[in-house]
């Protein structure tokens, strides 16, 4: 565990050096701790791979309180205590919803069959959300299908897109600008400012998915389907 303080209002807490389920779930577990039973002065937290930046407001508390305060919590072995949850999610890798599938499949040296087979054969740890609300970073993929991002990035990618890039998968929740390689689309929808959160997976949580066939994508549900 190593503390460092970002400026006067914010410290930043790492718990490690290379993401994994367990590390993920115990800063998973942290920010929900602080969430729920907030320090005085604190003011939000923000996850990332390895460590939890904390903000607060230096009228009311010090680094050196909120440092006392995190080394407590982690010493009451309740920072990994944030609920988990396993989500499967149902991806059409067919036609225009996955058009980098046959150049991926080809850049990996693989039948377009061999890569879905590839990228549905695993669970992947959610290990933050970043770049747009709800993006989810999901690791880490069979190392048969890592790429760089592509060179020339879409100024607009589909809402629902199933992508991957370096180590990483993703489903992006709005139609944003994209460089990732898009090799398939789910229906489910991860995103609602309606909803309480509104993200619909969490860091700490895990995905798989399972290839459904074009003529099914219409019918496939919106909702993840429960793990067995």
């Amino acid at each position: 565990m190593r503390f460092a303080s970002c400026g006067d209002a914010a410290l930043t807490v790492e718990l490690g050096a290379t993401p994994n389920l367990l590390l993920t779930r115990s800063l998973a577990g942290l920010h929900d701790l602080l969430r729920r039973a907030p320090p005085p002065g604190f003011i939000e937290s923000v996850p990332g791979l390895t460590s939890l930046t904390l903000l607060f407001d230096p009228d009311v508390t010090s680094r050196a309180a909120l440092e006392q305060d995190v080394r407590r919590r982690i010493a009451g072995s309740n920072a990994s205590s944030a609920r988990a949850r396993e989500w499967h999610f149902p991806v059409c890798y067919e036609g225009e919803l996955a058009p980098d599938l046959a150049e991926v499949a080809r850049a990996c040296g693989l039948t377009e069959r061999q890569a879905i087979a590839a990228h549905t054969s695993r669970s992947y740890v959610v290990y933050l959300l970043g770049f747009s609300p709800g993006f989810p970073y999901l690791g880490d993929i069979d190392a048969a299908l890592a790429l760089p991002r592509r060179a020339v990035p879409r100024p607009r990618v589909p809402a629902g897109s199933v992508a991957i890039a370096t180590r990483y998968t993703a489903i992006y929740p709005q139609e944003t600008p994209g460089g990732w390689h898009i090799i398939g689309r789910t229906p489910v929808r991860l995103f609602d400012l309606d909803a309480n959160p509104p993200a619909l997976i969490a860091p700490g949580d895990t995905v798989r998915f399972y290839a459904v066939a074009a003529s099914e994508y219409e019918r496939a549900s919106t909702t993840p389907r429960p793990a067995a």
